[in-house]
């Protein structure tokens, strides 16, 4: 091309083109302005900076925004947006139509093409539907909720319907009563705006009822019963009954109910207040895993027992014979002489105790010796714990005794002053204070079968051991019978000795009779449980939650693959009715 204009002779024509193309090159000129020159009828050279201006000018020039006037509401239209950027806002069907449609024809068409029906209609008309379009708007804004304020909301139903099941109310209480009343506490406590948010809670008698089935189907309950009778000062017979349940992660022991037993106290009586209760409560008999009891005829009787009745209906469950009973079961054997002991000191506490003028007697004379205590401490079949305390008090107020017993005539007065029955009196009370300790080592909260064995098991070879200390004269195991021998300089009688040896070993004979060696199940359950010695139960229910492995409520019990924690729900122990 170059060489065509160079050969037409035609200098200026290819000295302005390549100035041309240069500036095109470097974007320095437009096309438009190239054109223009080439098509000037002069074919001269323009002012190239005049164009350049004007075309910036152009593209830098904003465009114009229109405005919304109020005349456009007789068309249906009202505004939203900035001022500046209006956008037109259909007040029937709430379009948001462009701001370059804010012009009369675009707006008329709108209403023709789409509300044809109301194009004739008069300012006031869509006045109206100007408020009704507010009122919509409003209610959208109040209403509407985010996906956290949503969750919280029905949080919130859930909870409300919770406490209205557990209150027994009936369902339209949550509508009526409960959410007026946090409206106007939250009013005056906090403010309206805090009120509004409350309007999201749903408490109709519809939806409290669906979530409460929500939670009764969400919720695989197992539990464990100890049942126990007690006679009060009335004489009248009263049925206890704990629970152990397991509720967000975590083994809860409550209190079920206290009924008394006012005519036959069969285990036919028995059952039919139980049973009347889950029925009262809708608790399902098919979720109890555990059952706990004494040994009375009305509670295992093998024909009519309450255990029988209850495994009629509750196929799960497991029945076991108290801890507590058991280990009191296994104390109370002993040697002959040793149980003469026993009954005569408790035969002299009831001498003391029994008359009030005796006991006052005995107090002033404890306070005239300096003593530290100044009662003896009644003596009780029914509670086996008070053996030790009985016989501990006595021992240390042995001397106030001897001394009481100058002026007063008593067949056992003589005792206190024997060396063999002192001695043999301080052993009881050691050996019975021991055992009052396992006794309440054995209660309390979150204590399994397996640490009741392993403590039962360790009181078995204690037992041992003390008795070869028995056999070599080593008394030191002993407090009290230690005190005596060091005090009066004496060595015990040979007949003591042999008593105190053939009872330690009856009692590791029958502790090992009633707390017989776990079954290999068992053992392969405390394996997987191992580490509660290490961690609270708590944490492993957490972990079992996340994991799902080895425990597995929902889903593994009453699976025998994984019964270690049914079996956790066992209840062994019946007076403080904590012990599994």
């Amino acid at each position: 091309l170059y060489f065509q204009y160079f050969c037409s002779c035609n200098t200026v024509y290819f000295f302005c083109y390549c100035i041309v193309s240069g500036c095109m090159s470097s974007g320095k000129i437009s096309r438009a302005v190239m054109d223009r020159w080439l098509l000037s009828k002069n074919n001269s050279v323009v002012d190239l900076s005049e164009d350049l201006d004007q075309d910036e000018q152009t593209k830098e020039t904003p465009k114009k925004q229109r405005k919304f006037s109020s005349e456009y509401l007789s068309l249906g239209f009202t505004s939203v947006g900035p001022d500046d950027n209006p956008l037109p806002v259909c007040v029937i069907c709430a379009e948001v139509l462009a701001n370059e449609a804010l012009k009369p024809c675009k707006l008329r068409r709108h209403l023709e093409t789409k509300h044809g029906q109301f194009s004739s209609k008069p300012k006031e008309f869509f006045e109206n539907k100007l408020r009704e379009y507010m009122t919509r708007k409003k209610t959208i804004e109040t209403t509407c909720v985010t996906g956290g304020e949503y969750a919280s909301a029905v949080e919130a139903s859930y909870k409300v319907a919770k406490l209205i099941a557990q209150t027994g109310k009936p369902h339209t209480i949550g509508e009526d009563l409960i959410l007026p009343a946090a409206k106007e506490m939250v009013d005056v406590m906090i403010g309206d705006k805090a009120t509004k948010k409350l309007n999201v809670i749903s408490l109709s008698d519809n939806t409290v009822k669906r979530h409460i089935d929500d939670m009764d189907q969400d919720q695989v309950i197992f539990f464990a019963l100890q049942i126990d009778k007690s006679t009060d000062i009335a004489a009248l017979e009263n049925l206890l009954v704990f629970v152990r349940y397991k509720h967000n992660g975590e083994i809860h022991e409550d209190f079920l109910f206290c009924k008394p037993l006012r005519t036959n106290t069969t285990g036919e009586a028995v059952f039919e207040v139980i049973n009347d209760f889950m029925i009262a409560h809708e608790i399902e008999w098919r979720k109890c895993v555990g059952l706990s009891t004494d040994g009375a005829r009305a509670m295992v009787g093998r024909l009519s027992g309450v255990v029988k009745r209850v495994k009629a209906v509750a196929p799960l469950v497991t029945a076991v014979h108290c801890s507590i009973h058991r280990e009191a079961l296994a104390t109370k054997t002993m040697p002959a002489n040793l149980k003469k002991v026993l009954d005569e000191a408790v035969k002299t506490v009831n001498f003391i105790k029994s008359h009030p003028l005796q006991s006052r007697l005995f107090e002033i004379l404890c306070v005239e010796m300096g003593s530290e205590h100044r009662q003896l401490l009644l003596n009780t079949e029914v509670c086996w714990l008070s053996h030790g305390k009985v016989l501990t008090r006595l021992y240390e107020l042995r001397d106030e005794v001897r001394v009481f017993f100058v002026d007063i005539r008593f067949e056992l007065s003589d005792r206190f002053c024997d060396f063999e029955w002192l001695s043999t009196l301080a052993y009881l009370a050691d050996i019975f204070a021991y055992l009052n300790g396992l006794n309440l080592s054995l209660q309390g909260k979150a204590v399994t079968i397996f640490q009741v064995q392993n403590k039962i098991e360790a009181t078995i070879q204690r037992f041992d051991l003390w008795n070869q200390r028995v056999a070599q004269n080593n008394y030191e195991s002993f407090d009290n019978l230690c005190d005596l021998l060091c005090t009066e300089e004496q060595q015990i009688s040979s007949a003591v000795v042999s008593s105190i040896s053939a009872h330690l070993q009856a009692l590791g004979t029958q502790l090992c009779r009633y707390f017989p060696a776990l079954d290999k199940q068992h053992n392969g359950i405390q394996n997987q449980v191992i580490i509660i010695l290490l961690f609270s139960l708590s944490v492993i229910l957490e972990w079992a939650a996340k994991t799902r492995q080895i425990f597995r409520w929902a889903t593994a019990l009453p699976n025998l693959e994984t019964p270690s924690l049914k079996t956790l729900l066992y209840k062994k122990n019946q007076h403080s009715c904590l012990i599994t």
